[in-house]
């Protein structure tokens, strides 16, 4: 179910829709490799919020990146409180739609999962992603501490130059620390393995980000 106008334009904390201070029911366990979702990040493991459009087809680039150890679909960059889909589709909760990973640096740096990142969507369309339009489809990272920041941004203008230079416009991706990330319905977990013939808009540009950390460490 879908809202039938989703604003361009994000809310302020004050329009914002008020939410809830429950959790709203979500997956305990990884569809794909079972680990648990809601367990706290194990010693020696990092993580990242990530958003590149819908969350189904989101996900996966992730889940399937070696070094990757949970995948978690959700919500954040906005205001409202554990929010429901159909309130985050309204345009109305300041929230995109997000990918939490959690990885292992010993095997996939920040920059790796960075350069999947960028390489798997259009970071230059601003409230769409494709066909998805809406605020909730908004490309954006947010971070956990200020060495990832740095990475982030780093990585950032190192894309930009490249989509200059190949006739694309700048990157729009919104970048700031993370407020808090509010897991999405169960339905939503892993949503292209329970579901592989389901919608998946992630497309990139076909631009290399040339970063030169950015690779699988040995």
């Amino acid at each position: 179910m879908f809202f039938s106008r989703k604003p361009l334009d994000l809310p302020t904390r004050e329009t914002a829709l008020p939410g809830r201070a429950m959790a709203i029911p979500t997956a305990n366990t990884h569809f794909v490799n079972g680990r648990d979702l809601n367990a706290p990040v194990p010693e020696g493991l990092q993580e990242i919020v990530l958003a590149l459009g819908c969350f189904w087809g989101a996900e996966r680039v992730f889940w399937q990146a070696e070094g990757v150890y949970v995948t978690q679909v959700g919500y954040a960059g906005g205001y409202t409180p554990n929010p429901t889909y159909e309130e985050a589709c309204s345009g109305k909760t300041g929230h995109t739609e997000v990918v939490r990973v959690v990885y292992d640096p010993k095997i996939i740096s920040l920059d790796a999962l960075l350069k999947l990142f960028w390489e798997s969507h259009d970071p230059t369309q601003g409230m769409r992603q494709g066909n998805d339009v809406g605020t909730q489809y908004r490309s954006a990272i947010y971070t956990l501490n200020e060495a990832d920041k740095a990475v982030v941004d780093a990585s950032r203008n190192a894309y930009n130059r490249a989509l200059i230079k190949a006739g694309r416009g700048e990157i729009t991706t919104e970048i700031k620390p993370l407020d808090a990330f509010y897991p999405a319905e169960d339905y939503h977990q892993q949503y292209l393995a329970k579901n592989p013939a389901g919608y998946c808009g992630i497309g990139g540009t076909g631009v290399t980000c040339p970063m030169p950390g950015a690779h699988a460490l040995d």
